[in-house]
């Protein structure tokens, strides 16, 4: 047995000395020379699968910018190249349908930066709401017209020619839809007020033009503190100006809450790839503390049930 490890230690340093003394053997851990400016890494990055999908919180606002566009200016690298144009149908009129998902920004505030035109009650009440952040949106209540958008999971929009019929799809929170008939019917006469009302829409040009009605008071109109009551008329117009971004205007019109109409505009980006999952929402998930406060100033006797 002890000679065979003095056999072994041997061999061993046999080879050691061969390898220290081998400048092939000494040269092969070295890589080959690169060309000026290559990223070694960039050499090792497997090529994108053209038929991929981004399934999870996309990039959305305030991270990385989206997919696909560049981050110009000061130390963001190469300029974003200028936006494709909007897809258009064989009709010739531009096309909603993509494969993605659209996130808005700020909502839309008043036209020309002015506040919204409060009536008395519903001053103090977005007052009220600004100390007391308890939106229905964080208890996973769906979200009528522009808030569908202010999320950081963004909303899907389908439209299918063949029934006539344009979905909205709200990925997180609720994870419901919006049903906008585009068949050329009215609103009916007796409406059971809802979360998302009762949407009709037509197109003009390459605008498509939706009018609602039958609002329940159950969600906030935005991220703000905007009340609304069941008078709550919206006149929205998605635009799709270019392969990535949809103007999205929005004329909201309460007596019941204002003193005049009042609306705005914002931008829609989209974030391509990013497709449907799924989502959970229920009570005292992850965002107890947004849901019933933090049992401090906002105490609750008995807890909401979604």
């Amino acid at each position: 047995m002890h000679s065979r490890t003095l056999l072994s230690i041997a061999v061993a340093v046999f080879f050691m000395a061969a390898l220290a003394g081998d400048p092939a053997a000494q040269q092969a851990p070295q890589s080959q020379p690169q060309a000026q400016g290559q990223n070694p890494q960039a050499q090792q990055a497997p090529a994108p699968n053209p038929n991929s999908v981004q399934v999870g919180v996309p990039n959305g606002r305030g991270g990385a910018p989206a997919r696909g566009r560049g981050a110009g200016g000061p130390g963001g690298g190469r300029a974003a190249a200028p936006p494709k144009p909007a897809p258009r149908l064989a009709s010739g009129r531009v096309q909603l349908n993509e494969k993605g998902v659209w996130i808005g920004g700020g909502g839309v505030g008043g036209r020309g930066g002015e506040a919204p035109p409060y009536q008395a009650w519903t001053k103090a009440v977005a007052a009220d709401r600004r100390v007391n952040e308890l939106e229905p949106h964080t208890r996973c209540k769906a979200s009528g017209f522009q808030r569908q958008f202010l999320t950081p999971y963004g909303a899907e929009i389908l439209e299918i020619p063949e029934i006539q019929r344009v979905f909205i799809f709200d990925i997180g929170g609720p994870h419901t839809f919006r049903t906008i008939y585009t068949d050329g019917r009215s609103h009916p006469k007796d409406l059971q007020p809802t979360y998302y009302g009762h949407s009709i829409g037509w197109w003009e040009g390459d605008t498509l033009v939706v009018d609602t009605v039958g609002y329940n008071e159950g969600f906030w109109i935005d991220r703000g503190v905007a009340p609304h009551t069941e008078e709550l008329h919206t006149v929205e117009k998605f635009t799709r100006t270019d392969m990535a971004s949809i103007r999205y205007d929005v004329t909201i019109d309460d007596p019941g809450a204002y003193t005049k109409p009042w609306g705005g505009t914002m931008n829609l980006r989209l974030e391509a790839g990013t497709e449907l999952f799924e989502y959970v929402c229920q009570q005292q998930n992850f965002a107890h503390e947004l849901m019933v406060g933090a049992l401090g100033h906002v105490d609750r006797t008995t807890l909401p049930v979604p």
